[in-house]
């Protein structure tokens, strides 16, 4: 039950108060603290209540007695994420005060972390912030003491660093910050974050983790600002980049172990106005699965482009923007029909994951190892397949296209927003017609979609005239309902959990063939296909939707209105 009702029914709140309240909250606040801070009623009396009807017990924390010892092994990042506090211990289970009685995920999180059964107990926030304040201290000792208190083995790095004895190196290695930065990693794997974003503002140091393609801004202590120098120098010590190097932008790369499972991340510093930006970019190397059944592809798709990368020669492009899964899809197609008698051969900028049984060549353009160089050379090498990491070029396409006109099956990546336009932008490469419309057998165009919580997505029915012009109407039958995100425990609030992809997949037919070669627009050619039964980004997205897979606006987030 929502809060605002169960204040209603409790007689705290009376209906005109309780519209007020609901009218004065603010984007993720709850309704009992927009009453609170209107002066309905005390943020005592409304936990009382709440938890009354939740079976949570409140304590007034400056009269009850804590145990301070439990702070030694308590998760500091519990306490300054989610405002937790150790309140006392007997017979193997924790009591924990929290001031959130609907968000009881990170008691769970703590539970599997400290292995101890949890009850939690409410408690005012303010009463929290004053315990942490007065034994955990502010300033200084507030994030050194809270990093320096247990040895960190849940993150081990791959590589030996050291210090070079400069001051900058000598702060970076100091046990709290370097507690703070794996805190910061370690947070980031565990959220299945793609990304982490660490910049550098007017107001201090902002960090954001991008989880299922969406950036969410992640709550620090404020005096995390104070370690913002010493948290880019161990990023950068880490990534073995020049520390006091500033004003130039740096790449480099970090291999640790998380939770058993090993993780590269790439490392890129740029500078700001305020300060260095630094993006992690994380590669889960125990997370991935490339399977290519499991990437999301209509049954028919997927038989389609099971015979395609079957094919004895031709190149198969695959398009769409950075982070649109293109990697993924190429390595669960080689994954697929690799064999032991097959030679598959890789030329990739960087090589993201391993692959077991495929032959992997990380190109340097700086010593001049480009696509094109590296694809002349494995052409030497006898292989069966190759995959070229992105045609980026002239040169390289002509490769690309003569390897394929020799006997090769290519597969490569393009930058084109749709599956049509990789026809014209070859062409526009400099290409020739003919030999674009003879090589490339297919296209296949790509975006990524959040996926609903299966836990707590809702059923709805929305009006007609609320849907966007072009969805299939007349594919909903009565009564079956759509979906909308909720947000619990398992999504962490959020609604979604993971992705799944959109696919557009252009076959070239001989009709596709005749235009290619006459250089007909992208329009024209994405026409023709539509004719010939292709499926647009758009209405697979449709199709996910009618499913219950993901939401109406997921996926008019990631295409636009297909080709009439």
């Amino acid at each position: 039950m929502e809060a605002g009702e169960i204040l209603l029914r409790k007689g705290l709140l009376d209906a005109r108060q309780l519209k007020l309240s609901r009218d004065a909250q603010s984007d993720g606040a709850r309704l009992d603290q927009a009453a609170v801070q209107l002066g309905f009623l005390s943020e005592e009396a409304a936990l009382r209540a709440l938890g009354e009807e939740m079976g949570l017990e409140f304590i007034d924390l400056a009269e009850a007695e804590i145990d301070l010892a439990l702070l030694k092994k308590f998760p500091p990042r519990f306490i300054y994420r989610e405002s937790l506090f150790p309140v006392r211990q007997f017979n193997g289970t924790l009591v924990v005060a929290t001031s959130d009685p609907f968000n009881l995920y990170p008691l769970d999180e703590l539970s599997s972390t400290l292995g101890l059964s949890i009850v939690p107990v409410l408690a005012a926030k303010g009463e929290i912030s004053k315990l942490i304040k007065a034994h955990l201290g502010v300033g200084s000792e507030t994030i050194e003491g809270m990093m320096a208190q247990t040895e960190d083995e849940r993150l081990v790095l791959l590589e030996k660093i050291e210090s070079d004895g400069s001051e900058l190196s000598e702060e970076a290695h100091e046990p709290s910050v370097v507690r703070l930065v794996n805190e910061i990693l370690l947070e980031a794997i565990e959220s299945r974050a793609s990304d982490v974003h660490l910049e550098s503002q007017h107001s201090g140091l902002r960090i954001r983790y991008r989880v299922d393609g969406v950036l969410h801004e992640q709550p620090a202590p404020h005096e995390i600002n104070r370690f913002q120098a010493a948290i880019i120098s161990r990023l950068k010590i880490m990534a073995r980049m020049n520390i006091a190097e500033k004003r130039l932008p740096q790449d480099g790369r970090i291999q640790l172990r998380a939770a058993g499972r090993e993780v590269d991340v790439r490392v890129s510093v740029i500078p700001m106005i305020h300060g260095e930006g630094i993006v992690l970019r994380i590669l889960d190397k125990g997370a991935m699965e490339f399977t290519l059944s499991k990437l999301g592809m209509e049954d028919d798709q997927y038989r389609t482009f099971r015979d395609l990368i079957r094919l004895p020669h031709g190149i198969i492009l695959v398009t769409g923007p950075t982070g649109s899964g293109k990697t993924t899809t190429l390595y669960s197609a080689l994954l697929e029909i690799r064999n032991e008698a097959t030679k598959i051969i890789t030329t990739e900028d960087p090589v993201e994951y391993q692959l077991e049984g495929i032959n992997q060549i990380q190109v340097h353009p700086k010593i001049g190892l480009t696509f094109a160089h590296s694809l002349r050379s494995i052409l030497r090498h006898d292989p069966d397949i190759v995959l070229v990491g992105e045609v980026r070029d002239l040169e390289t396409a002509e490769n690309a296209i003569q390897a394929s006109l020799t006997g090769h099956l290519v597969f490569s990546t393009l930058h084109t927003n749709d599956a049509a336009g990789a026809y014209t932008r070859l062409a526009d490469m400099g290409v020739e017609p003919f030999l674009v419309s003879s090589t490339v057998e297919a296209v296949m165009a790509q975006r990524l979609v959040r996926t609903l919580c299966p836990h707590c997505k809702a059923p709805y029915r929305p009006p007609r005239e609320e849907l966007p012009a072009d969805f299939p109407v007349d594919k909903l039958t009565d009564g079956q309902p759509l979906y909308q995100p909720v947000g619990c425990r398992a999504c962490r609030q959020v609604g979604f959990l993971g992705r799944v992809g959109l696919f557009e997949l252009l076959v070239t037919t001989e009709k596709i063939r005749e235009l290619s070669h006459d250089r007909a627009s992208t329009w024209t050619i994405a026409e023709t296909a539509l004719k010939q039964g292709m499926r647009s980004l758009r209405q697979d997205g449709w199709l996910k939707v009618l499913s219950g897979r993901t939401t109406i606006e997921e996926v008019a987030r990631v295409t636009k209105g297909s080709v009439k």
